[in-house]
């Protein structure tokens, strides 16, 4: 009967692998869930703050500036500003060290280069168990396929009954598996992707910002600071 097959039958009539098999599938899938959701929230709220980081350039003073970054919590843009205001007055503090060999420019540089690089890999963490969820449910689930087709077909041909409808049942139910692997990657491989180009649209905002106060620490002028900021 078609009510005889089904997820709580292939649990309570499967072996151990099979019954491995599905708890992986869960878990990869609970797992890949709490990744997309977690990650983005976080590239929503860096987002926000991207938008808002227009705000730093209308103020009237670096400290009023930082003050209107430092409103959202953990923004990644009054990191930067506050790494090269550091950075800036560190180097004209101090002048007997290694780094006088370098000029301003480069010290500014290489400090807001190495903060992006922090805040891109903190962005880009949790990807990677997407990708590997993504690329390998699939498979899990054929695996559980294959292993329920072998199981099936082992004991048609014990029972010696190879009808249409002894069959149908126990290799279709198999199919289910390779289902639930489809129905595990597919979130993840479109969450991974999306969560990816809103880390890029991040990254790119970071660039320019760190350029532009680049420009503003090393001349105290932003480039192009007369024309107006196209979004």
């Amino acid at each position: 009967m078609p009510t005889s097959f089904g997820l709580s039958h292939i649990w309570t009539q499967g072996d151990v692998v099979t019954r491995l098999i599905l708890i992986a599938l869960v878990t990869m899938s609970v797992l890949s869930w709490v990744v997309i959701v977690l990650k983005a929230l976080d590239v929503w709220r860096h987002k926000q703050s991207a938008l808002g980081s227009e705000q730093f350039w209308h103020t009237t003073s670096l400290a009023e500036g930082l003050g209107v970054l430092s409103q959202s919590p953990g923004n990644l843009f009054y990191s930067l500003a506050q790494v090269g205001q550091e950075a800036t007055e560190h180097h004209q503090a101090a002048q007997k060290q290694l780094h006088d060999r370098l000029d301003i420019s480069d010290w500014v540089t290489r400090s807001l280069r190495n903060t992006i690089d922090d805040h891109t890999t903190h962005l880009q963490n949790g990807l990677a168990v997407l990708a590997s969820i993504g690329s390998t449910a699939p498979f899990v689930g054929l695996f559980g396929t294959v292993w329920g087709i072998y199981h099936a077909l082992v004991s048609i041909g014990v029972n010696g009954n190879a009808s249409i409808e002894a069959v149908a049942g126990p290799i279709g139910e198999t199919l289910i598996m390779t289902a639930l692997g489809l129905a595990v990657a597919i979130p993840a491989v479109l969450g991974y992707n999306a969560l990816v180009r809103g880390n890029k649209f991040i990254i790119a905002r970071m660039n320019r910002f760190a350029h532009d106060l680049h420009a503003y620490y090393v001349t105290g002028t932003r480039v192009n600071a007369s024309a107006p900021a196209k979004h």
